[in-house]
């Protein structure tokens, strides 16, 4: 890899480099191989879901809905990042423009927000199946159940938008050289010519309030759920309410684990290779993972990618 000659250049270069993970052109290679084998399976693992709710008749409910989108979701969030990581392996220079680096910004970041968002509906979807069973069909209908996902769309791609903008307006000095496989706001924010508190304060304050209120919102509806299922007079009962839960709270223990870490505090300082590695776990690992554990913990889900893999 060529470190020391593209440093020499950076301060003419018309974008940012991303130094991604440093290291000969075999382990370059290498890991070329490897993440291109980790987003393929990222790819099929969450589109069989996709599939699988699609052409079977009794997954056509607000649950499987939901997860559908979500995995729709989970596909462009990797999307967002693996291929130009990709790109970087098998490149010398390592050099992302300014636009394609604070779109790559806004697209994961808003992506990442839609996906708090979505934990919080799933949630709540799973809190009115368990807790008011009765009166579950007539509030997720159809109509609402698409009015939540549009909202969660739609407030993922607006929760961002405002400081991204500002941010990819500052002046930028140095070498423009990011220690990451991204570009991420504490690097970026790092780059520019003269701190700009207002604008860390207000990333820091829209990451922990995106952070901080979709998962408060999913602590209150599994402690309600909780409370519901322990009423639940036969142990068979209170098995299959909690297997409904099982994988979403897996789910959000691995998002929310990981990524609290790093964007509660946007700015703060981290060594990159931790930034790095907790960055990996969040924004592909658990993706991968994602399908899995949806599949192995659910009848339904199962029989329905048996199904889907016998046609």
């Amino acid at each position: 890899m060529k470190v020391s000659s593209t440093t020499n250049t950076s301060s003419t270069i018309s974008g940012f480099i991303l130094l991604g993970f440093p290291c000969s052109r075999e382990g370059q290679l290498l890991l070329f191989g490897l993440f291109s084998i980790l987003y393929l399976l990222t790819l099929m693992g969450n589109g069989s879901i996709i599939c699988a709710v699609r052409w079977d008749q009794r997954l056509h409910t607000p649950m499987y809905i939901l997860l559908a989108n979500f995995s729709f979701l989970e596909i462009w969030y990797v999307t967002s990042t693996v291929p130009n990581m990709l790109a970087n392996f098998l490149s010398d220079t390592k050099v992302i423009s300014f636009s394609g680096c604070f779109l790559q910004f806004y697209f994961f970041f808003s992506l990442g927000s839609t996906e708090c968002f979505f934990l919080a509906i799933m949630a709540f979807d799973r809190y009115l199946a368990i807790c008011r069973p009765l009166h579950y069909p007539t509030i997720m209908t159809g109509r609402l159940c698409a009015s939540l996902v549009v909202s969660c769309w739609v407030l993922g791609f607006f929760w961002f938008l405002i400081p991204i903008i500002i941010i990819s307006q500052m002046s930028f000095c140095g070498s423009r050289i990011i220690d990451h496989f991204l570009c991420d706001p504490g690097p970026l924010l790092a780059l520019t010519c003269t701190r700009a508190p207002v604008i860390e304060l207000t990333s820091s304050t829209l990451s922990s309030l995106l952070l901080f209120i979709p998962f408060l919102f999913i602590m209150v509806s599994y402690t309600l759920v909780l409370k519901a299922v322990l009423k639940v007079p036969s142990a068979a009962g209170r098995r299959k309410a909690f297997s409904t839960c099982g994988s979403h709270l897996a789910v959000v223990s691995l998002f929310y684990g990981s990524v609290m870490v790093m964007y509660v505090s946007p700015t703060s300082e981290h060594e990159a290779g931790m930034q790095k590695m907790v960055t990996l776990f969040y924004s592909i690992v658990t993706p991968l993972i994602n399908p899995v554990i949806y599949s192995l913990r659910n009848k339904d889900m199962k029989h329905a990618m048996k199904k889907l893999l016998r046609t």
